[in-house]
């Protein structure tokens, strides 16, 4: 039996530098180009960045410090980071690994379409009809959903070459290949997505898009709808919840600084996110005005948004062949970074569980994920599994895993003053009172709220008008499993060693002796 290596020997960052990246890698996602703009839109216009900013603020940052200060102190992936807390605990930890399984697998097919798109833009292979080209000719989409009966090649090969890349880059390990890897993907998507605001900006109808999206609608902050979606937006662009901002600060130093990085990473993805807006709506006002309608009749978020209303603006724009490669690469750059994130966190918990090294880890996780997912997403059901996977692992996944831990720690365990302390310790400013707060009351509540309104709404009607039967399998069965399989993982024995809390123990004697990096 192979001896585990000891908790000292864990792989670091290089800089703090290094670790910023990484994490505003991860939370800079597909989300942020193709759900942020239609959000505010829908909520309130400019009026939004009010409870946007209360979100940010009250729940956003105050959960990636608690992310960073658990996965830092313990310095182990969640499972392991989450046993340290409390044996029963660590069920949190394996439930976020596997929801991490289950993103990963459709994340990647999303990417694989991108890729297609980008060779897409040159010719504007989707000709006059970019909805049907999506649909019919490029994914080949089953009228039933749930029945397989085509192969769809034209997604299994990105979809290979996307795994392949993250692969990679994740053998590598944390400081020669994620950290390597984001120093040049954030900084070339930033440069990219400039380049695309401003050719948006410079295009017809700009202006009157911009207005659609940022004229407030005060009267919109009085409905709670508006201020459940920003938290809900806040939730999920920042990559709280299940699991990889806690592994990604389990490779932090000890003396680093975990509130000024939060502080850094939330403010630095909600600013791509208002360029992000910017970039959609200067387009979209373009592409009302070639119309002749309003904006309104344009706007649209996710697939609809970046492989149906974008191919049909690129057809139209002068230099369109440019503008969809610089789209579209920036939506691979910006889907990649987020998934090498998703992956590393159930490659650092094999690692920690079952003492692998980096290399097979990363071969026997990775290379299993990829094999699911190019049998379920490269089908002519594959949209479908696609879409109620999403919607409901985000709903009752990442959302009820991100609650369970806020409860656990500020309620049944009572760590967040000791928690803060640590902070504290290493951090530009403390923390205060209003951390506690926000985490003891605010967050706990916000989140029971989201989870409320969106059980009424799942329960009005069928999501998407999917059937019951398929809903209940590929919908609420896959979130249902992923907390099973996470309590049945928790219950199985570590390898020698690697719970011991004495591991906890040497980390904190060591912060109080180590010297600043």
């Amino acid at each position: 039996m192979t001896t585990p290596a000891p908790q000292d020997a864990r792989e670091s960052w290089s800089s703090r530098a290094g670790f910023l990246m990484a994490a505003i890698g991860s939370a800079i996602g597909l989300g942020n180009i193709w759900r942020f703009p239609a959000v505010t839109y829908e909520n309130g216009g400019g009026a939004f960045i009010v409870p946007y900013l209360c979100a940010l603020l009250t729940a956003g940052i105050p959960l990636l410090i608690l992310e960073y200060t658990v996965g830092r102190k313990y310095r182990s992936s969640p499972p392991g980071a989450t046993r340290l807390l409390a044996r029963p605990a660590e069920a949190i930890g394996w439930w976020q690994v596997v929801i991490c399984v289950v993103v990963a697998a459709y994340y990647a097919a999303i990417l694989a379409w991108a890729v297609r798109y980008t060779g897409f833009s040159v010719n504007q292979a989707w000709g006059d009809d970019p909805e049907g080209f999506l649909f019919t000719d490029f994914l080949k989409v089953s009228e039933e959903p749930g029945t397989v009966s085509t192969f769809v090649p034209g997604v299994a090969w990105p979809l290979v070459a996307v795994w392949v890349v993250v692969l990679a880059i994740l053998v590598l390990g944390v400081k020669r290949g994620i950290e390597k890897a984001n120093m040049v993907f954030i900084p070339m998507l930033v440069a990219f997505f400039l380049v695309l605001v401003v050719r948006a900006l410079t295009l017809d109808g700009a202006a009157e898009g911009l207005n659609a999206l940022f004229t407030p609608d005060w009267s919109a902050l009085s409905h709670g709808s508006v201020w459940v979606a920003a938290y809900g937006q806040i939730f999920f662009s920042l990559s709280v919840g299940f699991g990889i901002m806690i592994t990604y600060a389990s490779y932090l130093h000890r003396r680093s600084d975990l509130t000024g990085s939060a502080l850094v990473a939330g403010f630095a993805n909600s600013s791509f996110e208002i360029l992000a807006g910017v970039a959609v709506f200067s387009t979209l006002g373009f592409m009302a005005g070639q119309a002749g309608v309003g904006v309104d009749e344009v706007t649209s978020s996710g697939v609809g948004l970046a492989f149906v209303a974008f191919p049909q603006i690129i057809s139209e724009m002068p230099m369109g062949a440019f503008f969809g490669v610089l789209f579209f690469v920036s939506l691979v750059i910006a889907g990649l970074t987020s998934l090498i994130s998703i992956v590393q966190v159930i490659v650092a918990a094999v690692e920690d569980r079952a003492g692998l090294r980096r290399t097979p880890a990363v071969l026997l996780v990775g290379g299993g994920i990829a094999v699911i997912s190019v049998a379920l997403f490269s089908n002519d059901s594959g949209l479908h599994f696609l879409d109620v996977a999403d919607h409901f692992i985000n709903q009752y996944g990442i959302v009820l895993a991100g609650l369970a831990l806020v409860v656990t720690v500020s309620w049944v365990l009572r760590r967040l003053p000791a928690l803060q302390a640590n902070a504290d310790a290493t951090s530009a400013f403390g923390l205060g009172v209003w951390w506690r707060l926000c985490l003891g009351v605010i967050t706990p509540l916000v989140l029971t709220w989201m989870m409320v309104d969106s059980l009424n709404s799942e329960f009005s009607e069928n999501y998407g008008g999917y059937s019951t039967s398929f809903l209940l399998w590929s919908g609420w069965g896959v979130a249902a499993g992923a907390l099973l399989l996470g309590v049945v993982l928790s219950l199985l024995p570590w390898r020698a060693n690697r719970e011991r809390p004495a591991v906890a123990e040497a980390n904190e004697a060591n912060e109080a002796s180590e010297g600043s990096r």
